[in-house]
């Protein structure tokens, strides 16, 4: 999965021996769907090499061990016909990129930047610095593991998050174990308790600390056929057990402490932008979504370099990923034809209980975001909210979407007030 073209040919310069140096014209950082779906359409468009890497041994990202079906079964544009299992879902991706033209490199890291638009590779062919015209970074998101949700405990085995129990699972056949329980209340967790339920695991308990959804989750399983507890208001404040986990401590919104005995429990959901290849390039980050700040053209601060995809919101479905990265990979296109790149427009910024937005600049009078909207989260559920867009005192645009906002779900705002932000003012705040 590595066709080199005469471009590709490397050589090691003066000064830096056992450093292959490369030059492409397009380089994709991150093989899932929004990388590959952009690499495709770059490739057909004729826009020179373009290269993808993916740090794992095989492209397509989180759906390669995602074993539900539904994958491109609401894809607006027929990028990959649906429904499609996940891993279907990733080889149509990956094949559809490589028919295009694109060469896919598998296997390698990029472990930082040697200049604005070089990269260091690290592979089994060992260390390189790869120079593009330009740069599309889609690394995703990854969800956050116990460690970082300060939950104590010793490190007992049986502790996993969603993408660690379906690659368990799914990928390596392991067993893992016979009673769990499943951190979070949405729709991960209800794909936690599928891809237990596919290994012979009793899910005893699905505990939120968030209050019921106006909705509730509900969830059978096969025999014996009972409901699913779900606990809601409620939080896991110690992982019980020594070498095994035998249990875990949870605490009720009223104080109340119990230990559910369990010898597996999953971490699903809070997910945080895998941004540490942008953070190394001194790219910006959005104090809201924690992965790089872009205009609705997909732009970072720095000429040439693109963010797209799960690294600019955790977490969208795979469809919507693969779409941005179609649409940004137009916005390459006029990048290298030479379309000048603007200056750092407006920050888009959230009141509580809005978490983030994105994208989260704008500069008026440029490009519609995808579906001509923003995509919002909120802390707590609104019944029926009014989102409010201002700028410095002055509304800009005030409306109540036709759905509740929940937690977890995506919330979508309207961006036909872009064009009535001053370039010349202050940042564009939307609260409720």
């Amino acid at each position: 999965m590595r066709p080199d073209g005469p471009s590709a040919r490397p050589h090691s310069p003066a000064g830096h021996p056992g450093i292959t140096e490369r030059t492409v014209d397009v380089l994709v950082v991150g093989g899932g769907p929004a990388g590959l779906t952009a690499a495709r359409r770059l490739a057909a468009a004729g826009a020179g090499r373009v290269e993808v890497l993916d740090r794992e041994r095989e492209p397509g990202g989180i759906p390669r061990h995602c074993f539900h079906g539904g994958f491109g079964a609401r894809d607006p544009r027929h990028l990959v016909p649906g429904p499609l299992h996940g891993p279907e879902y990733a080889r149509r991706l990956a094949a559809d990129a490589l028919s295009a033209g694109a060469a896919l490199r598998t296997s390698v890291t990029a472990t930082g930047w040697a200049g604005p638009r070089t990269l260091e590779i690290t592979g089994p062919g060992g260390i390189e610095r790869v120079t593009a015209r330009a740069v599309v970074l889609a690394t995703g998101a990854r969800e956050r593991p116990r460690a970082a949700r300060l939950i104590p405990g010793t490190r007992p085995a049986g502790v996993l998050t969603t993408g660690e129990l379906q690659q368990a699972v799914h990928l390596h056949g392991r067993r893992i174990g016979s009673r769990a329980v499943v951190v979070g209340a949405d729709a991960i967790a209800h794909n936690a308790v599928l891809t237990l339920r596919a290994a012979g695991v009793e899910t005893v308990a699905l505990v939120s600390s968030r209050p019921p959804l106006p909705v509730p989750l509900s969830l059978s399983l096969p025999r014996p056929r009972r409901p699913v507890t779900v606990l809601h208001r409620t939080t896991v404040t110690e992982l019980v057990g020594h070498g095994r986990l035998t249990g875990v401590r949870l605490r009720h919104e009223d104080g109340r402490t119990a230990v559910v005995a369990c010898d597996t429990v999953v971490f699903t959901g809070d997910w945080i932008p895998d941004h540490e290849l942008a953070r190394r390039g001194g790219i910006p980050l959005d104090p809201g979504t924690r992965g790089p700040a872009v205009d609705t053209a997909y732009r970072t601060a720095e000429p040439g370099v693109f963010a797209v995809g799960n690294l600019l919101h955790g977490v969208e479905r795979a469809g919507i990923a693969a779409e941005e990265g179609r649409v940004a990979a137009g916005q390459v296109l006029r990048h290298l034809a030479g379309e000048p790149w603007p200056g750092p427009g407006l920050p888009v910024r959230v009141g509580a209980p809005l978490l983030w937005a994105a994208p989260n600049r704008v500069h008026p009078g440029g490009p519609p975001p995808l579906y001509g909207r923003f995509i919002l989260r909120t802390a707590r559920p609104l019944a029926l909210p009014r989102l409010t867009v201002s700028q410095d005192g002055r509304i800009l645009y005030r409306r109540r979407p036709p759905l509740p906002a929940l937690p977890g779900r995506p919330v979508h705002l309207g961006s036909g007030w872009t064009s009535a932000a001053d370039p010349a003012g202050g940042a564009l705040l939307i609260t409720v």
